[in-house]
């Protein structure tokens, strides 16, 4: 059966503290998909200690492209094989007119299948929100565990450990 999943969120203003917490927050034994960190200003990748995104996005325009390229090779087949108009001994399959058409679907394949791995790789939508503070947006950090109840303390106490300004429980 499914666990009901709480979430704590601990808010600061120091990096390194928040370094701190990831890493008490990985020695307390809390998975890297159990917690993240929320802050309104960008900083670069693994800062705090997080594990960098394996993102596979440059894969989506090719998948797609191919499949678009194949898509319009089979409508365009299929359409002048079902329907055949013979033209004075020309053949049947007009390369000029097919690639036209290959090459428009090619686009689109790639450019929907692109769409479509941004919001894959986005993880959207994101069904559990957890812990939010509106004060992130003014420049605090916040340290967002998303866990069982049980660990609900532990992540408390790593918090607290490592000097959070405030720990909410929403």
């Amino acid at each position: 059966m499914f666990t009901k999943r709480k979430s704590i969120i601990g808010l600061y203003t120091d990096e390194n503290s928040v370094a701190d917490a990831m890493d008490g927050l990985k020695s307390k034994g809390f998975g890297e998909n159990e917690y993240e960190v929320l802050t309104g200003v960008p900083y670069p990748e693994g800062t705090f200690g997080e594990a960098e995104p394996h993102l596979h996005l440059h894969k989506f325009p090719l998948i797609g492209a191919v499949f678009g390229f194949c898509l319009g090779l089979v409508f365009t087949i299929g359409t002048q094989i079902a329907f055949p108009v013979v033209t004075g001994g020309k053949p049947i399959l007009a390369i000029p007119a097919m690639a036209i058409i290959m090459y428009e679907l090619t686009l689109l394949g790639a450019i929907l299948f692109t769409v479509g791995g941004i919001i894959f790789e986005s993880r959207l939508p994101k069904l559990f929100m957890g812990a939010y503070d509106p004060r992130i947006t003014e420049g605090f950090i916040g340290v967002v565990v998303n866990t069982t109840e049980d660990n609900l303390d532990n992540a408390q106490d790593v918090f607290k450990s490592s000097g959070a300004e405030d720990i909410k429980f929403p």
